[in-house]
């Protein structure tokens, strides 16, 4: 197989990855609290032997994420929460501590704040929280305290990570550095941030990706007429 195959083959599996990139991040664009992903690709080198020059390859590395602000979706729901500026709710999964913006909270039958899957919301101190089964109101400040009925009960745990961030779902993210308490952030009672996705570039790099990718079929499909118009010539002489 000749080194043009080689790196084309590649370059479509890259493409192909971002794709899956792509196409994640624009079913997500109405998720709430969902980041957009960038693929991240390395350029590395491969030996093509002895007396040969180096082949350029290039490989999926990694991902990155866009942390900005997404928009506030006003629900009036008592336990919607959002983060305005830096910081995640701490959420305990099987897995360990995970990190979200998605604040879609609820009351389990037990009186324990949870989210949409079920796993509690962990306070400031990393335990539940849990709301009293006779609390007639419930309001939760900037700071993230909750009080009950005018009484403070407890406050919400906002973290920031202590190092990379890793996407364990759309919504979830671990942290392999640990975290640490965020300060600059402010909680809004009764909202939900929107997914920071913008479906019109997401759209605008799918055509640019797939017209990437059939161009590389086309130089494939080229270079292996090539090798057999090659091949067919040989066995003629």
């Amino acid at each position: 197989m000749s080194n043009a195959i080689y790196a084309t083959l590649a370059r479509q599996q890259g493409l192909m990855q971002e794709m899956q990139v792509v196409s994640n991040n624009l079913a997500n664009s109405s998720t709430t609290g969902y980041k957009t992903d960038k693929a991240i690709f390395a350029e590395y080198l491969v030996n093509s032997g002895p007396g040969e020059m180096s082949l350029s390859m290039g490989a999926l590395a990694g991902h990155s994420f866009e942390m900005e602000q997404g928009g506030l979706n006003v629900t009036g729901g008592q336990f919607d929460l959002a983060v305005q500026g830096d910081g995640f709710f701490s959420i305990e999964t099987p897995q360990g501590t995970r990190l979200t913006r998605a604040g879609h909270f609820q009351l389990s039958s037990e009186g324990t704040l949870i989210d949409t899957i079920g796993n509690n919301v962990l306070g400031a101190g990393g335990g539940p929280i849990n709301i009293p089964p006779e609390a007639r109101q419930v309001s939760i400040s900037g700071d993230g305290t909750i009080s009950v009925d005018g009484e403070q009960l407890e406050q919400i745990g906002i973290v920031t990570a202590d190092g990379a961030l890793m996407r364990d779902s759309n919504t979830y993210f671990s942290a392999p550095g640990g975290f640490k308490t965020a300060t600059e952030f402010s909680v809004v009672q009764g909202a939900l941030e929107q997914s920071n996705v913008s479906p019109v570039l997401e759209v605008a790099r799918m055509i640019e990706v797939q017209r990437a990718y059939e161009a590389g079929q086309t130089l494939l499909e080229r270079e292996d007429q090539r090798i057999g118009q090659l091949i067919s010539t040989v066995r003629e002489r």
